[in-house]
């Protein structure tokens, strides 16, 4: 069990009760408590967790409208995100608790400053690395309106501005990345046919392509809801139409692809994780067509094409800069 499970669990008395478990991890911790519920953000911790838990987890970017008693935030990575999701839970919770848990190492103390928005923090406990903080919301704040925490920014692409609006939480959020960048320049001459963008984020990608091949099929994909509803008003902001799907990773791509395109994600939380890519790096081959291409744009210390020669049949290196290739792959085995 992730250890700040394990530390809610250390103290049972303030968490027996109707409890919000917020970005909670996909370990047991919701059957350990069989009155509190859960809510996540992330498609591949609540799958397993909606499938072990009799429904009791949400997935979404706001809470549940269930009431509860007291809520536990998981601490996210990104701090605006952090700074949305208490205010999210403070609206709810006026004069009932609220705890924030997390590793010293992703900033808990620092993260627990936060909660004096509302009230007198103190810490409740700590242990493996780990500390959980609680505060009495004595200042409950309005309901955060979702507008107000996005931000905006453009592109400028050879065929037009490209709109580009993101939620706190989101991969490079509120500007363009230098990988992203790199891989816009190399997006010509895809082959016909549907298109995929994995670990799509904010959607510049997948906005540029759905302009750029107006008469292929465009999907979106990504195990974050932050980042699905990012790529809806990017989509809107520009005028175009693609599918926009929740996955835990490419094994949830049901289609077979002309073309896979990604900035694939290699962190998880604050830990570096390269689970999520190595799998569409082995597994594309089941989702393009024969001939199909996957391109993607990585670190170049990150060893990916002796696993893309391996696993599709080819690979070349398209363009470098700044530290990052754009690798092109070409399916030319059957499946």
């Amino acid at each position: 069990m992730d250890a700040k499970s394990q530390l809610l669990l250390r103290n049972p008395s303030h968490f027996a009760g109707t409890v919000l478990l917020a970005g909670l991890p996909a370990d047991d911790l919701l059957k350990a408590l069989p009155q509190a519920f859960g809510w996540s953000w992330q498609m591949d911790a609540y799958t397993p967790l909606t499938r072990s838990t009799d429904g009791r987890c949400h997935f979404g970017i706001e809470p549940p409208s269930t009431e509860f008693a007291a809520a536990v935030l998981f601490l996210p990575k990104s701090r605006e995100q952090t700074d949305y999701l208490l205010t999210q839970l403070a609206a709810r919770l006026a004069g009932r608790p609220l705890y924030l848990v997390g590793e010293k190492r992703a900033g808990i103390e620092r993260a627990a400053k936060q909660l004096q928005a509302f009230g007198s923090p103190h810490k409740i406990d700590s242990a493996r690395h780990c500390q959980l903080w609680r505060v009495l919301v004595e200042q409950s704040p309005p309901a955060p309106v979702l507008g107000e925490w996005t931000k905006h920014y453009r592109v400028p692409l050879a065929d037009g501005e490209l709109r580009v609006i993101s939620l706190p939480g989101v991969f490079a959020h509120g500007h363009l990345d230098a990988g992203t960048a790199l891989l816009l320049e190399q997006l010509n001459a895809l082959p016909r046919g549907p298109i995929l963008d994995f670990g799509c984020g904010a959607g510049v990608l997948g906005a540029a392509l759905a302009r750029r091949y107006p008469d292929q099929s465009v999907t979106l994909l990504d195990s974050c809801a932050f980042a699905l509803h990012s790529a809806h008003l990017t989509l809107a902001a520009n005028s175009v139409e693609a599918k926009v799907q929740a996955a835990c990773g490419i094994a949830d791509a049901k289609q077979d692809f002309a073309a896979i395109i990604s900035n694939p994600p290699f962190h998880q939380g604050i830990a570096t994780c390269y689970q999520t890519t190595e799998d569409l790096l082995r597994e594309a081959r089941s989702h393009l067509v024969r001939g199909g291409e996957l391109r993607i744009v990585a670190n170049r210390f990150l060893k990916y094409p002796p696993i893309l020669s391996q696993y599709l049949g080819s690979c070349e290196t398209m363009a470098e800069r700044g530290g990052f290739h754009v690798l092109r792959a070409v399916n030319q085995r059957a499946k």
